[in-house]
């Protein structure tokens, strides 16, 4: 179970370079996964074999002047209720602002560690200007330069130590279906359709990750934890429309389930704040589908959902091979439909390939169409092999891996799904050398 790390502070204080310097230095150790992400606010960084997730919550904030002091508030407030640790970004160069002083009376609250972050210190001039900080009363402060990394690394030492240990819960080792969806999308009114009457309920466990419910749930002979992200919010602190609060609220969700049910609002569409979340589960590779939810509410005729999928599937794209179902939680229309689709994208994710009916299917494919030349070398393919991980992963052994280029790997990877059929999931196809 990962620690959730976030960033704040106000505007151009340098957070986003400095968040994708650290996530960066993460993408160095692991293959860089093919397909756009599209949201950049959230990523993996690992220092010294610990693990996080960091989220930046510079880029959310929208709006003029005004507003960004009010929208900063409520950021950093939904940062530290969910974050395990909080690194807060100041400038040197600007000194200590009425802004920041706001922040860090929020900081001083809490019994969570805050690491006061000085960034733009790259001379000897501006680490003695940096001692200004000592007055937001936050103890003491680290000194950075997002620009070239300097001082991060004792930064990043410091925050692994003091990260909570998280255990991994081995409760139960039943599949995690979590609901997820931007507010208001019915998740909650989906979860309770299925759940409202029926007798199919085991138990319910309340607060096991301490900001989801889980309950154990019973159908066509197979049985596994809804987790809902829905019922969790405290409407007091935070406004409904705001996109990171339903971001850093699926976070946590996302990462601990095996199938992502993704509800949207029909009249709603598939929005950005969708997307993100969708792209978020996209690259933890979870298991995906699609609900779109109020279906009765909508005006159709014969090709409303033809033309309703297409749309979606154009903004999904490269990854498209995702079930999307079209339901009502209020008439209860195809609730059940989905669940059985949502069992069948965890099939898939967990699915094994044998490495011979892997060659045998994809070398005949790969010599009738070759990765194309480059710079006069051919490049061959000489066998195939899942990998064994928890989510589909092919290794291609080849003579050049580094020639082969992300359209041929797609092309493969949609070969994959034709002839074995891994809707819902996303696969990562690698290039190793023979």
């Amino acid at each position: 179970m990962s620690n959730i790390v976030a960033i704040v502070g106000r505007p151009n204080v340098g957070k986003s370079t400095f968040f994708n310097r650290l996530i960066q230095r993460r993408e160095a150790i692991v293959d860089a996964v093919s397909g756009v992400t599209r949201d950049r606010h959230y990523g993996k960084c690992d220092w010294n074999g610990k693990e996080f997730s960091l989220i930046d919550t510079g880029g959310y904030v929208l709006g003029s002047d005004d507003i960004f002091e009010e929208e900063i508030d409520k950021q950093v407030e939904l940062a530290i209720d969910e974050a395990d640790a909080i690194i807060f970004m100041v400038d040197v160069e600007a000194g200590v602002t009425g802004m920041d002083e706001d922040v860090a009376k929020l900081l001083r609250r809490i019994n969570k560690p805050v690491f006061l972050v000085v960034n733009k210190v790259d001379n000897a001039k501006r680490a003695e200007d940096a001692v200004e900080f000592y007055a937001l009363g936050l103890g003491e402060y680290y000194t950075v330069a997002s620009i070239n990394g300097s001082g991060t690394g004792d930064l990043l030492d410091a925050l692994v130590k003091v990260l909570p240990e998280k255990e991994d819960v081995v409760e139960d080792e039943l599949p995690r279906f979590a609901v997820v969806g931007r507010p208001n999308a019915g998740k909650s009114s989906f979860i309770n359709a299925l759940i409202g009457e029926d007798r199919y309920i085991v138990t319910d466990i309340a607060g096991t990750t301490r900001d989801s419910i889980d309950t154990k749930y019973n159908r066509f002979g197979f049985e596994f934890n809804l987790v809902d992200t829905a019922g969790i919010r405290r409407k007091s602190k935070v406004k409904e429309d705001l996109e990171f609060y339903s971001v850093m609220r699926s976070v946590r969700a996302i990462e601990h389930a095996d199938v992502c049910i993704l509800v949207l609002d029909a009249n709603r569409g598939f929005d950005g704040q969708v997307q993100n979340i969708f792209w978020l589960a996209e690259r933890n590779r979870k298991g995906i589908v699609v609900l779109v939810n109020k279906w009765d509410l909508v005006e159709k005729d014969h090709k409303s959902v033809k033309e309703y999928e297409k749309a979606i599937r154009l903004q999904m794209q490269p990854f498209t091979d995702v079930p999307i179902v079209f339901i009502s939680a209020l008439t209860k229309q195809r609730i059940y439909k989905a669940i059985e689709t949502a069992v069948e994208v965890y099939q898939n994710r967990s699915k094994k390939i044998k490495t011979s009916q892997l060659n045998e299917v994809l070398l005949p494919i790969i010599e009738n169409y070759p990765p194309p030349a480059y710079k006069g070398k051919f490049v061959k393919i000489k066998y195939i092999m899942q990998l064994p991980t928890p989510q589909p992963q092919f290794a291609f052994f080849c003579n050049l891996p580094q020639y082969i280029k992300d359209p041929y790997k797609r092309f493969l990877e949609n070969k994959l799904r034709e002839h074995f059929g891994f809707n819902g999931v996303p696969i990562s196809v690698y290039m190793r050398k023979k």
